[in-house]
């Protein structure tokens, strides 16, 4: 933590944890503001299905390849400089995609896009740890949860309104705003969080040595599993919305929007549910809470998709309480990442954020694909992923038993 962090930031903390917020949902409203146009941007740009879905991948795999270095660099440089860089090239990637005439252009401005945008949600994990103690962490951690449920479930109906009334360039004019906005707003209140005397030499071997020792260390691998794979479980249906909602439930169009309210709602109320307990039960506890939420909804979702034809009477609450069970554990498992190796929480939520999007490109390009034209197959995936991440929470769980058995302090 920074010795001058009282100093540093005299607005309201919810304050910072808005502008965290924002940074953090750069990266998914980047991926979901255009889903709605594809068919647009396809018969426009003379783009073949396989091309489409390569300004996807293109964007997932710049945006895993750059996040191991977001956090390095700024662990070197200062938390600051790479966020403001990020955002300044996401607003160039963004008017390339909006001016782009050809489905090779797309890609090659979507790629630049991915490498920038994990500069915002990396870093800010960092600068809540550089601002506050542990206990008040979590409760920023938490707010900054709330916040970001949202941007999967807002950006899809923000692009589906553009592409209707103003052609699909205008997606990218309007995230092309949005990095202005962003950077603006950065460059007038966020402070340097990260104190001098805790930055850490730009030196390749000093760089490799970091990597090394977060990679070997079985702690760090563990709780990243536990915080990123169970993700999925709930990524999964966003990323299947128009055949789970549309060909399964036989909502219209517009009857979609209340898969998102369940879901946001389940984000919000466990992240607002995290940030209470913050100091008051053990965040061992805790996180023990949130895997059962997720396996008792996961196991109903696959008894009731066995046994019955899905309906939406009953087939979106699973996934709400699903939701609510992981933004409960989620803030929690994310800082006892962060606090494994503090002289590299840059580096660490980097590398935590590529496990993440790794898993995330996984599912989005081959998992999703294969089960999504089944709800039975969707819930037994949904299971299998918060399998994983349980799986992984139980050997910490066993062999550090001394990990999250403190509440925390501050």
């Amino acid at each position: 933590m920074n010795p001058d962090a009282d100093k540093l930031w005299q607005a309201p903390r919810w304050a910072l944890a808005v502008l965290l917020a924002l940074l953090g949902m750069l990266g998914p409203f980047s991926i979901d503001t255009y889903i709605p146009a594809f068919a647009g941007i396809a018969q426009s740009t003379g783009a073949t299905p396989v091309q489409m879905q390569q300004t996807l991948s293109a964007y997932l795999f710049g945006f895993a390849f750059m996040n191991l270095f977001h956090g390095a660099l700024s662990d070197s440089f200062g938390r600051r400089p790479v966020i403001l860089i990020g955002l300044a090239v996401f607003t160039l990637a963004s008017i390339g995609c909006a001016l782009a005439n050809t489905p090779t252009q797309l890609i090659f401005w979507r790629a630049l896009q991915g490498l920038s945008t994990g500069a915002g949600i990396v870093v800010s994990r960092a600068v809540i740890r550089d601002m506050f103690p542990p206990s008040q962490a979590q409760k920023v951690m938490s707010q900054v949860t709330i916040y970001f449920g949202i941007a999967p479930a807002i950006a899809p109906i923000i692009g589906g309104l553009l592409f209707v009334h103003a052609g699909w360039h205008s997606i990218f004019w309007f995230l092309v705003g949005v990095g202005v906005l962003l950077f603006a707003f950065n460059w007038k209140m966020l402070p340097e969080t990260l104190h001098a005397s805790q930055r850490q030499p730009f030196q390749v071997a000093h760089l490799l040595r970091g990597y090394w020792q977060l990679c070997s260390d079985p702690r760090f691998l563990l709780l990243a599993l536990a915080s990123g794979v169970p993700f999925n479980g709930m990524f999964l249906y966003v990323l299947a919305a128009p055949a789970f909602l549309g060909e399964h439930l036989r909502l219209a169009p517009t009857q979609f929007f209340w898969f998102f309210v369940l879901n946001i709602g389940g984000i919000m109320l466990g992240s607002w549910s995290s940030g209470r307990l913050a100091g008051k039960v053990a965040p061992k506890r805790q996180i023990r809470d949130g895997f059962f939420i997720m396996l008792l909804s996961a196991l109903l979702n696959v008894v009731a998709n066995a046994l019955f034809t899905a309906h939406v009477a009953w087939a979106l609450w699973p996934l709400a309480f699903f939701a609510f069970g992981w933004a409960l554990m989620v803030p929690v498992v994310t800082l006892l990442v962060l606090d494994l190796h503090p002289a590299r929480r840059g580096m660490a939520s980097s590398l935590q954020a590529v496990i993440g999007a790794t898993a995330n490109g996984l599912v989005a390009g081959l998992v999703a694909p294969l089960v999504m034209h089944s709800t039975l197959g969707m819930a037994l995936t949904c299971l299998g992923m918060l399998g994983v991440g349980l799986l992984a929470w139980l050997w910490v769980h066993r062999r550090w038993p001394e990990i999250g058995r403190h509440i925390a302090a501050g």
